[in-house]
């Protein structure tokens, strides 16, 4: 019986052990971003943008915006079984600029004040804003791990060989995270700083995991350094 569970276990490291680290990440943010949520509370740099005034609080955008959980770890959990190389990707990009994001949250508390003081109407749709107002402070938005992440979804989906021939999926996932960015300024939990400086971010780890093929390139100088070590026996 010990034996059986010991081969079972063998057997599933070999196959989905490589996301192991992806889960401890996963951890190790959730207790650093908590960490921050009850650290930054009042004494943080406001951030704000003469346009941020100019944009229309429309609570109808809190659904693309809460689909967001949804969207990100449904791509995340799919190229997980389906496609390893596009998950090693995904979760270099995600995971890099979900990291830069915790150091400046850090080491430069910010927030803002754009939030309404009432809502402007009373409906389903505002009574979810505020329900995530109340589980999401105005703090530590710098860059936006709303658009960042977005991008690296779809990222995922429109180079991935998997859907190469799938025009519906990747243009359903487009208008998706185009709607998810969108709602980050238009229900009032970023300002447009935050969407510019997570697009800024985003376009030099396009550039590095895509078009470079960062996953690539170390498996292949990995491989070389294997082959060229002497055998021993």
């Amino acid at each position: 019986m010990k034996k059986n569970i010991q081969e079972r276990m063998r057997t599933f490291l070999s196959k989905y052990g490589y996301g192991i680290p992806a889960v401890l990440y996963f951890i190790v943010y959730l207790m650093w971003f908590c960490w921050l949520e009850k650290k930054v509370t009042r004494h943080f740099t406001v951030i704000h943008m003469a346009i941020d005034d100019y944009i229309p609080f429309c609570e109808v955008f809190v659904i693309p915006y809460l689909l967001w959980f949804l969207y990100v770890a449904a791509v995340v959990i799919y190229f997980f079984f389906k496609d390893r190389q596009n998950f090693s990707k995904a979760c270099i990009f995600l995971g890099t600029g979900m990291t830069v994001f915790l150091v400046i949250s850090t080491l430069w508390p910010n927030g803002h004040y754009l939030r309404p003081f009432i809502m402007p109407r009373d409906n389903i749709f505002t009574q979810l804003i505020s329900f995530l107002y109340r589980a999401d402070t105005p703090t530590n938005l710098w860059p936006s791990i709303h658009v960042y992440n977005s991008i690296g979804a779809h990222l995922a989906i429109s180079r991935s060989s998997v859907f190469e021939n799938q025009k519906g999926i990747r243009m359903a996932s487009l208008i998706l995270a185009v709607s998810i960015i969108l709602s980050t300024v238009l229900i009032k939990q970023h300002s447009v700083f935050d969407m510019l400086t997570a697009f800024g971010a985003a376009l030099p780890m396009y550039i590095l995991v895509y078009r470079q093929d960062l996953v690539a390139s170390f498996r292949q100088r990995n491989q070389s350094g294997n082959k060229s070590r002497p055998q021993i026996g």
